[in-house]
């Protein structure tokens, strides 16, 4: 008979609450690379992480502090329109290193009809990358170009957008 202990201690990112290891398993079964949307108070960061068996590799990455610093971006840098621009650009990267499509992970956040991390996909899907999802949790395009925050932002969007997607940096 064997003696020990009955219970079995959770790997520490579950313990944590950091990781869903069932969810991460689905993910990667898929084979595609993981379209990983985060936010924190600040920022935005949308990555496109490809499986290897020494560690994730990240493919393609774009933080939404860049929108600021290099497109001249004068808002928020954690709003929607913002987490649109964000996942264009991130989605426009990805396209150069020939990724064609993803899979959205959004890790422990609670999917929300027009949320940010949706927004992000949005940007994403517009950039050309191919991405399962449901049209209905896509926020509405008032709320993309910002008619939630101020009015001077709708031209600010399109001109970032059409410089990220036109390759002019």
């Amino acid at each position: 008979m064997k003696a020990g202990p009955r219970y079995h201690v959770k790997p520490r990112r579950h313990r944590q609450k950091k990781t869903d290891y069932r969810l991460r398993l689905k993910l990667l079964r898929s084979k595609q690379p993981r379209i990983v949307v985060r936010r924190s108070l600040k920022y935005i960061r949308v990555q496109f992480i490809g499986y290897d068996p020494k560690g994730d590799v990240v493919l393609a990455s774009a933080l939404s502090k860049e929108l600021s610093t290099d497109y001249g971006w004068k808002h928020s840098v954690s709003s929607t329109p913002a987490a649109y621009l964000t996942g264009v650009l991130a989605g426009k990267r990805a396209k150069d290193s020939g990724i064609e499509q993803g899979v959205l992970d959004i890790g422990l956040y609670r999917p929300t009809v027009g949320g940010i991390l949706f927004a992000s996909l949005k940007g994403i899907l517009d950039a050309g990358v191919a991405c399962p999802h449901d049209k209905d949790m896509l926020p509405k395009e008032e709320r993309i170009h910002g008619a939630h925050l101020s009015k001077d932002i709708k031209p600010l969007v399109d001109s970032i957008k059409t410089k990220i997607i036109g390759g002019t940096e």
